[in-house]
């Protein structure tokens, strides 16, 4: 089965987003805990906590296709020490955050190497970072999010991810979400060359690590390196990429979640992918 959602607002509290869900049809969704602009903020309330659960339990939202968003301003690869243990330190906060809530998942981008160290060595903070944040949490799992590639970001290439997670010491808590406009402007070939796009993701990552998908048609070209996400069938993937991927039973049960530009056709979009299911 599939559940499809959206990245919903969390505005006025997180307690909110569950209900954003359901006014869109999702049966999964995405959000921020905190402002994804700012570095720390106040800590989650227990009315918070509580109501967000009970919104989730209302509306039969299960937290294995709920996929929390790590702020923008981290850099888990950062080439110098004060903005890297910063970064390490709002990070540990996201993941503590997502546990009060009673999530399983927290989505992050990588890193950017900044051109100041090689990709390796950045490669390599990256999963300490992850490890360290791992030992001082319980359960939630570290979904890392491929790239575009755009700057000096790192994760637009498959074995970009498997390096992360070869160093990774408990590979039970590590896990991999693709979005499909970065894998296009990425390089990857969705539209001529599907199969072999996720025959090399199997080789290189391995789909037991697949946790989630951003559902993105792209308006920028093939290997474009640049991240602009466009609506459902309206970008260059167009609709038969979408048509395909909702019949391949690989993207079953896991988050797929839309992160399309106009809001006002998210629930088109999710009725849309829906119908273009085929029925067994």
């Amino acid at each position: 089965m599939k559940y499809i959602g959206a990245h919903v607002s969390a505005a006025g509290g997180v307690e909110n987003a569950p209900i954003n869900a359901k006014n869109i049809g999702a049966s999964a969704f995405a959000l921020f805990t905190k402002n994804q602009r700012q570095w720390f903020a106040k800590p989650l309330t227990d009315e918070n906590i509580s109501k967000f659960k009970e919104h989730c339990k209302e509306y039969d939202l299960s937290a294995d296709y709920i996929l929390p968003h790590n702020s923008y301003l981290t850099n888990l690869g950062h080439p110098e020490k004060e903005q890297l243990e910063k970064s390490r330190k709002a990070f540990l906060d996201e993941m503590q955050r997502a546990e009060q809530l009673g999530l399983k998942l927290m989505n992050f981008h990588p890193g950017s190497h900044l051109r100041k160290i090689s990709e390796e060595e950045c490669l390599d903070r990256i999963a300490e970072s992850i490890n360290i944040t791992l030992d001082k949490t319980e359960s939630v799992v570290a979904v890392i999010e491929n790239t575009a590639g755009q700057g000096s970001n790192l994760g637009y290439v498959f074995w970009h991810l498997g390096y992360i997670i070869d160093k990774i010491e408990d590979k039970s808590r590590v896990g991999v979400c693709l979005d499909t406009c970065h894998t296009f402007t990425a390089g990857y070939d969705l539209l001529e060359n599907y199969d072999g796009v996720f025959d090399e993701f199997e080789k290189e990552v391995g789909f037991q690590y697949l946790k989630g998908i951003h559902l993105n048609d792209s308006k920028k070209e093939l290997g474009s390196r640049v991240d602009r996400h466009d609506s459902i069938g309206k970008g260059l993937l167009g609709p038969e990429f979408f048509e395909k991927f909702m019949n391949d039973s690989r993207f079953n049960n896991m988050p797929i979640i839309l992160e399309t530009p106009d809001d006002t056709l998210w629930a088109k979009e999710i009725e849309w992918l829906k119908s273009i299911q085929k029925k067994k």
